[in-house]
Order: C-alpha cells, then sequence, then structure tokens
C-alpha cells in the first residue's frame, strides 16, 4: 500500500468518527499540506464515498448523513487469522509505536465485521490466554520501518542517525539489503558503502533516517536471517566462552540457536586437544557442508559462546547430558562444579 492510499484510508477513518472536520485539523492530523487533504478528498469521491464540503467559518467536511461502511465480508477463518495475526505480533514485541495500534487495529476489525462473527471474536479475546508474556522493549517507529522496506526493496541508499549498545551515537550511510524480525526486535543488515562491510542495525536504535539517490546490487545469494543470526552471535560480550562437546550438531542446536553460539566441527582425524576452532563459525576444515553433513552424526564439536553472564550455561550443558570440556573461563567450571554440588545434594536430601 503506498503512503497516498494509506492516507486516503486514514481521512476516511477520521471522518467516520463524525462530526465536521476543518482543513487546517485534517492537515495536521495526516501530516499533510491543505492542498494535499482537498485532493484526498476527491479521490474519496471518486470512490463514491459521500463527502460533503460545508462551507463557512467553521466549515470543512463530513460524512453524508446516515452514511456507513458496509460490513467488512470475510469468512470466520480470515477474521480469526488476521485477529490472531495482530495478537501474536503484539506478544512477540514486533508491533510499532505501541501496544495500542495493534489494539486500536483489531478494535476497528472487529466494528466492522458481521455482529455474529463479531460476538464469537470478542468472545475468543475474553476467554483465551497465552504462556508467553508480551515481550518488554521499545519498538521501533512505523514511519522507520516502513521507509526502510521501501528502500530496500527499491535498492536506494539510506542515510541514519544510529545509537549503539554502548549509547554512543552517530550518523552513517547504510545500502538496506533486508529487515529481519528475530526474538520481539526488528534488525536491518545491509552494507557500508565506504568500506562494504556487512553490519546489523537495531530499529529501535535509529532515531532518523533519510533515503538518497543512487542505487546498489545485492549480492548474489546474500540471507538477510542468517546474516543477522551470525552477526547476534559474534557480538562481543563481557566473557568468550569455548568449549568442546561430544555431540550431534543437531541436539546442540536445540539448546543453543544460532544467535547464542557458533558451531565447528572437529575433524574425525584430530583429537579434542588438537582442535582450537573459537572463532571460525559455522565451518569445519572442510567447509560449510561438512557441517551439514554431520549435522546428526555425533563427534566432537567446537562450541563459541559470547555472554554477559554464565549462570545459564552451566543448566544448559547439563540439559545437554553429554561430555564436554570447557577450554575456557576457568570461572565457568567453578559454576559447573557448583551446580553438580547441588544437584547431588538435593538428590540424597532427606
Amino acid at each position: 500500500m503506498t503512503t497516498s492510499t494509506a492516507r486516503v484510508l486514514a481521512l476516511l477513518e477520521i471522518l467516520q468518527e463524525g462530526g465536521i472536520r476543518t482543513v487546517p485539523d485534517l492537515a495536521a492530523r495526516l501530516n499533510v499540506d491543505e492542498r494535499t487533504v482537498r485532493r484526498y478528498v476527491g479521490h474519496l469521491l471518486d470512490l463514491g464515498v459521500p463527502v460533503d464540503s460545508v462551507r463557512g467559518r467553521y466549515g470543512g467536511y463530513r460524512l453524508a448523513p446516515g452514511y456507513r461502511m458496509p460490513p467488512l465480508m470475510l469468512t470466520d477463518e480470515e477474521a480469526l487469522a488476521i485477529l490472531l495475526g495482530l495478537l501474536a505480533g503484539q506478544r512477540a514485541g514486533l508491533v510499532t509505536t505501541s501496544a495500542a495500534a495493534s489494539e486500536s487495529a483489531a478494535a476497528k476489525l472487529r466494528r466492522v465485521l458481521p455482529k455474529a462473527l463479531g460476538r464469537r471474536l470478542e468472545s475468543l479475546l475474553e476467554t483465551a490466554d497465552f504462556t508467553a508474556r508480551p515481550r518488554s522493549g521499545t519498538a521501533p517507529e512505523a514511519g522507520v520501518l516502513l521507509d526502510l522496506a521501501e528502500a530496500a526493496r527499491h535498492r536506494r541508499p539510506v542515510a541514519i542517525s544510529y545509537t549503539d549498545r554502548k549509547g554512543r551515537g552517530s550518523d552513517r550511510t547504510v545500502l538496506p539489503y533486508g529487515l529481519v524480525a528475530h526474538s520481539g526486535r526488528w534488525y536491518l543488515t545491509g552494507a557500508d558503502p565506504a568500506g562494504g562491510e556487512v553490519r546489523t542495525f537495531r530499529l529501535d536504535r535509529i532515531a532518523a533516517m533519510t533515503v538518497q539517490s543512487g542505487s546498489f546490487v545485492v549480492p548474489a545469494g546474500f540471507d538477510p536471517a542468517a546474516t543477522v543470526l551470525e552477526s547476534l552471535a559474534h557480538t562481543p560480550w563481557t566473557h568468550e566462552v569455548s568449549l568442546r562437546i561430544q555431540d550431534s550438531v543437531q541436539h546442540i542446536r536445540s539448546r543453543l540457536p544460532a544467535d547464542i553460539a557458533t558451531l565447528s566441527v572437529i575433524p574425525a582425524t584430530a583429537t579434542p586437544d588438537d582442535a582450537n576452532l573459537a572463532d571460525t563459525g559455522d565451518t569445519s576444515s572442510d567447509g560449510p557442508s561438512a557441517l551439514a553433513a554431520a549435522d546428526e552424526r555425533v563427534g566432537w564439536v567446537h562450541v563459541g559462546i559470547r555472554a554477559e553472564r554464565l549462570d545459564w550455561i552451566p543448566p544448559v550443558l547439563a540439559a545437554l547430558d553429554r561430555p564436554f570440556v570447557i577450554e575456557r573461563p576457568a570461572a565457568l567450571r567453578d559454576l559447573v562444579r557448583a551446580l553438580a554440588r547441588r544437584l547431588d545434594e538435593h538428590a540424597t536430601a532427606g
């Protein structure tokens, strides 16, 4: 949906609230000039929507008395899919601006549905609950998300004002390759046109952006989602953990996903003491295909983790229940021993 089309529909929504709306008021609410408001009214008239023009000092526009939008004709499954999609977006933390946006959208949807179907959906909202609580955090501005999407689609560079995880602000130019929603947050992945380095940015840390002239080509085979996961896994943290686990890649990945840990298959010809592959990512000496081939085969796998805290790692190792070797840090060995003592005490208590 284009920006102008969205604003025409927004104008219709405002007029449906009732009363006479002045041109300056409509211009302010739609963030356009007064001439554009009059053009949007013309679009509504072309669509057959009866908009009355009221002259005088307090004149403006209003919908013709008695006019109502026809019910939105959706099947039960279509309406349920839309409503649950709105709820899922809110629960996952992917709504923009505020949770009120999805709530008001759901209310508008229910208002134009046939009454019988609306009552059934209302029953679902009143009786359903979710085991996963809504994720807290700042959502990106809707305008930033949509403008970046258009820039990525049309291959246009963007200039952004960005604040990094340490609170440092900067202005930079990015070639937007793609947008990725992960774990309740939106990310932009793209290249620095000066150095060509691929970077990942959290959208809620982008204060402002403008689309620039020019164009670019996305590298063949570029995978935005995989790039974001790899970037998150390589983010510098307080602790750099190096482990060797005798297990299958598939089983390790069930507890340590790609945005948390990097995996490296240790060749069968090498002994665990010979392998030190901490910074190689999801590869082995034979290349990425070796990791895929070894996905279900049990062998020694190097695991690299960057973390702010270490206390969550011993329970993960216990859940894997496979032989492992802690290369670093030494503090992790102490935490594992402490967990083992507590488990032994719990098992023998009473």
